[in-house]
């Protein structure tokens, strides 16, 4: 489909990912990329910065962080004069390239079961306890996992051509070789397709921030039309389509459209609007800045 916002660029779309009933759920089942570290979801590797602007935005979350929200946080130094932000402290390279360190067998943002503010990424669990969307806290590849999307440039036989981005699933493909070494991946299991929303609505605002408002806004009527398409197909009995327009784990996990009860998380907040992860899968200490955040609030 055409960009909106950008006329010598368009959209390929996978529909049957996007309309797919995925959904976070770190802390509520989820299996860890490798079987002997559970508790690290895909958080095991640490994450790897797409370019300076996003190293440098990360970087101002780490600089807002208190010792009570990071589990690893590297301190001040002897003398307090220490930066916490400091690249040294909380980066690393590997071939080249800048990434989060890994610490202790996994990122150093990851705060531990066991930890007062609660489990889970402290990036992310900073942004909802400051009111801001976890895409704009966390690094581009976090936010985005398991959405991808990628670039080619086509050409047209008449010699013009145009750039053609691509938004589809983070499939184990999209880690290499690597990821034939994962034993457990969500966006292909049916234990992860129980999303109240399908993915296009569930992953607004990360969906958003790649495409635009207005390539966003003509995604949803794309996204619609097509979840229409499938209900056409059930209910007329062309049950054999459905393969064909729907993603194999939703169908197996019997959450076509979404999931019309709520998925089960225990003792954990309610995900913030747009953000495909829940804020504490664990619960915070009493006491803390982010077991009050999660307080449940009355509602008009």
């Amino acid at each position: 489909m055409p960009d909106p916002a950008n006329p010598g660029q368009r959209f390929r779309l996978d529909l049957t990912w996007l309309t797919s009933s995925w959904t976070c759920i770190f802390g509520s089942g989820c299996k860890g990329i490798y079987a002997d570290r559970p508790d690290d979801g895909c958080c095991t590797l640490g994450a790897h910065f797409t370019d300076d602007d996003d190293v440098q935005r990360v970087r101002a979350v780490v600089a807002e962080l208190g010792e009570d929200e990071w589990q690893l946080h590297p301190g001040r130094g002897r003398f307090g004069d220490q930066d916490p932000s400091r690249l040294r402290a909380w980066t690393e390279k590997e071939d080249d390239a800048r990434k989060t360190k890994v610490v202790d067998g996994a990122c150093i943002f990851l705060n531990r079961p066991g930890f007062p503010a609660g489990a889970g990424c402290a990036l992310h669990q900073h942004a909802v306890l400051t009111g801001r969307p976890p895409h704009e806290a966390k690094p581009d590849v976090c936010w985005q996992l398991p959405i991808r999307r990628s670039y080619r440039t086509v050409e047209r036989a008449d010699d013009t051509s145009y750039l053609e981005v691509t938004i589809a699933e983070y499939d184990r493909r999209g880690w290499g070789p690597g990821g034939h070494d994962l034993d457990w991946y969500c966006s292909s299991n049916t234990e992860a397709h129980v999303g109240a929303e399908p993915v296009y609505r569930s992953n607004r605002a990360e969906l958003t921030a790649l495409m635009g408002e207005g390539g966003y806004a003509e995604l949803v009527l794309r996204c619609e039309a097509h979840l229409d398409t499938v209900k056409r197909a059930r209910s007329a009995g062309a049950r054999q389509l459905i393969p064909l327009l729907v993603h194999p784990a939703t169908v197996a996990a019997g959450t076509v459209g979404g999931r019309r009860t709520r998925v089960p998380r225990k003792g954990a907040a309610p995900p913030a609007p747009g953000a495909n992860e829940p804020a504490h899968p664990v619960p915070p200490a009493k006491g803390t800045r982010a077991s009050k955040a999660s307080k449940p609030r009355r509602s008009s």
